[in-house]
């Protein structure tokens, strides 16, 4: 079959070709009709009829004219090409660079008053946080020229020192100011013999006001044989002193005087303390320095001091203790009592070393609650176990194999909670309700925590066997009245000889 391509045909005149007609259905002959005449042969298209160009030409004819099948007629010239003598137009493009313009001027306007509005509000903030500053410092600064200028004026409001804010550590000087109004002097009159010779003297100590009806603490050995005890405060009043009650096995003794409205000082913690903290002591040392100050720092903690045969742990200061200071309080840097001054060691010793800057004061934490009995009821009623007990041989210990840390029992009293729980002597006591006992220091400390009916265990190591026993505490043995007649009177004599001990027993009878 021959091909032909569309550069066969002309561009113009473009023409569907005519769509073959539909053939007839075949029929049988008629032997009785009559003959058709032969039909006509078809004649040439016309060139303006619709018909293939070229017909005649010499070239092949599309197989598609004049074809016998036709289907149905095409509309001429229903698509003809209509030559266009010129290009369309384009369409204008419309003028965009005002909008653009318009549009950058707008955003950049916008960023503007964005950086504008923050600057703006961080100035404010900025503002307000320097004026509240301002305000502050200005009001701080103008309390001070105030406090300035007072002093300058010399008016009573001046008292030479500027105090310190609220919650703020004090200098020594502030501290001396605000606490110096509830520090006592105590004194009382004693009898002593010298070679034989009874002769009366005067004892003299120190103290702090605890309440503001007039309960002052102060050492035991202070008021200890004492007789006609008189308390004098910082301002010059003097109040007749009765000794409330006292436990000489920690030298704490509480006495009354007939007063309102004293200046009490403000109890701290001593567990808060720690080696290098500075302490200040206010004290009456040698009876007639009153109102002293002396400024120092912790040195050690939990030192054992044996005094009258007692073992007392105690705080150790290089703050100046002297004889009369013993009984005044030793003030941490915020102005609270942490504990009450005790002893000192002075002199030299057998070896000619001579002893500085070694004073004791009992923790406060460890007689809080012993002051609380003194006051309600006049004695300790705290816990009692009712045995004699004494620090472990350690080196007999580790020779028998035996624990080296303990509480030793000597001696348990018929009757006594001790005796109850089956406490025995040579227990080993090494903890008390879960706390671990080391010495009998230990011991005494643990049962500062208890009072008269509690009831603990108690672990006791015996035979190599460790046990635990259930304990129900009883009340400590009291005196009902303390008189000079109750208390057991000392040899007073002046010591013969150069040993510091015994120059600190004497020195404390006369100087608490």
């Amino acid at each position: 079959m021959d091909t032909f391509t569309d550069s066969e045909y002309p561009e113009e005149n473009h023409q569907a070709p005519a769509a073959p007609q539909a053939q007839a259905e075949p029929q049988e002959p008629d032997t009785h009709q009559t003959p058709q005449p032969e039909p006509a042969a078809p004649q040439a298209p016309q060139p303006d009829s619709g018909a293939y160009h070229g017909t005649g030409t010499g070239r092949k004819e599309s197989p598609y004219a004049n074809s016998p099948y036709v289907t149905g007629q095409y509309q001429q010239n229903q698509y003809q090409y209509q030559p266009q003598t010129q290009p369309p137009e384009k369409p204008k493009k419309k003028n965009k660079s005002h909008k653009s313009l318009w549009r950058g001027i707008v955003a950049a306007a916008l960023a503007v008053a964005l950086v504008a509005g923050g600057c703006l509000i961080t100035a404010a903030c900025v503002n307000s946080t320097w004026e509240k500053r301002s305000a502050e410092t200005t009001r701080q600064f103008n309390r001070k020229l105030e406090e300035l200028q007072k002093l300058i004026d010399g008016s009573s409001g001046g008292s030479g020192v500027i105090p310190a804010m609220d919650g703020d550590a004090m200098t020594p000087a502030q501290l001396y100011q605000s606490n110096v109004s509830s520090v006592v002097a105590i004194s009382g009159m004693v009898q002593s013999s010298f070679y034989g010779q009874t002769t009366e003297g005067t004892s003299s100590g120190s103290g702090f006001v605890l309440t503001e009806d007039g309960y002052v603490v102060t050492n035991y050995h202070v008021v200890q044989d004492a007789s006609n005890i008189t308390v004098t405060t910082h301002d010059g009043q003097e109040y007749s002193a009765t000794v409330k009650g006292y436990d000489a096995a920690n030298d704490v003794a509480v006495l009354k005087v007939d007063a309102e409205g004293l200046d009490d000082a403000t109890v701290g913690s001593s567990s808060e303390l720690v080696i290098g903290d500075m302490v200040v002591a206010i004290g009456n040392p040698l009876g007639k320095l009153t109102a002293t100050e002396t400024v120092g720092y912790v040195s050690g903690i939990n030192r054992e001091v044996t005094t009258d045969n007692t073992v007392i742990s105690m705080i150790q200061t290089d703050a100046a203790i002297n004889p009369g200071n013993s009984g005044g309080p030793l003030f941490n840097m915020y102005g609270e009592v942490i504990g009450i001054t005790t002893a000192k060691y002075s002199g030299t010793t057998n070896s000619g070393a001579s002893i500085e800057g070694i004073g004791f004061a009992i923790p406060i934490d460890d007689v809080m609650g012993i002051i609380s009995d003194l006051i309600d009821y006049g004695y300790v009623t705290g816990a009692y176990m009712g045995i004699t007990v004494k620090d472990i041989d350690k080196d007999a210990a580790a020779q028998f194999g035996l624990p080296t840390e303990g509480a030793y029992v000597v001696e348990v009293l018929e009757g006594s909670g001790a005796d109850k729980a089956g406490i025995q002597p040579k227990d080993l006591i090494v903890g008390l309700d879960g706390r671990a006992i080391s010495s009998r220091t230990d011991l005494t400390r643990a049962l500062r925590n208890y009072k008269a009916g509690d009831t603990v265990t108690v672990d006791v190591v015996r035979s190599g066997r460790e046990l635990t026993l259930t304990i129900t505490f009883d009340e400590k043995p009291h005196e009902e009245e303390v008189t000079a007649e109750t208390v057991p009177q000392e040899d007073a004599s002046m010591p013969s000889e150069g040993n510091y001990e015994d120059w600190y027993d004497y020195f404390r009878r006369f100087f608490g």
